[in-house]
């Protein structure tokens, strides 16, 4: 049996936008994805489990990972450092898994720089008007933290471009069926299935 290539994909969205929903059930539905599991220096928040929702570890920790060249990317963000770690990507490997990596926009321009072949998508939410409405529907967020999350929107959306791939979050379950199509479709691709491909060629004798 020819050997599963595995894929990396680059989700990115502002806050709001429906991206955790949307992995969350990725990776629920479909066993053949792998999800990264970030580095972080900062504490656990309530509900929180390390090796679930991050690896919480000392900042010396981390700078050693740095300095070791242990991290696909890393960036500082309000005092506290998170990163992903090449062992992510050689685990999803190992079990012939896709790699879903749940980073932000500039996360994922030093991680397209190291993997090129890695495929970029960006959750926009269908309106403004619609985000602020999703956060402020967030029980646990203060108005502080919404205005917070709506600029570091503003400073987000501006790299949407910049990805191989947009959806429009108008309807969670079109966007879900979207990103679903999107990771299954990089199967058929001709450059993933070569070996296979040569082999039934070989099989007509052509």
């Amino acid at each position: 049996m020819t050997q599963r290539k595995s894929n990396v994909f680059i989700i990115s969205a502002p806050s709001g936008a429906g991206k955790s929903t949307l992995i969350q059930r990725l990776v629920t539905e479909n066993k053949k994805l792998f999800f990264s599991i970030s580095h972080t220096t900062r504490p656990p928040r309530e509900g929180e489990v390390d090796g679930v929702d991050y690896f919480f570890i000392p900042e010396s920790r981390f700078k050693k990972m740095i300095e070791d060249g242990e991290l696909l990317e890393w960036a500082e963000v309000h005092g506290s450092y998170y990163g992903t770690s090449r062992e992510m990507l050689e685990k999803a490997a190992a079990l012939e898994r896709d790699l879903i990596l749940d980073i932000d926009v500039q996360g994922a321009a030093k991680v397209k720089k190291l993997l090129p072949e890695a495929v970029s998508i960006f959750i926009l939410p269908p309106t403004f008007k619609a985000l602020r409405e999703r956060l402020e529907r967030r029980q646990k967020n203060t108005e502080q933290q919404i205005t917070r999350r709506i600029e570091n929107a503003r400073r987000e959306i501006r790299h949407c471009n910049e990805y191989d791939y947009v959806i429009i979050n108008h309807d969670l379950e079109c966007a879900f069926q979207d990103l679903n199509s999107i990771l299954s479709s990089q199967h058929s691709r001709k450059d993933h299935q070569e070996s296979e491909i040569q082999n039934i060629l070989k099989s007509f004798e052509v």
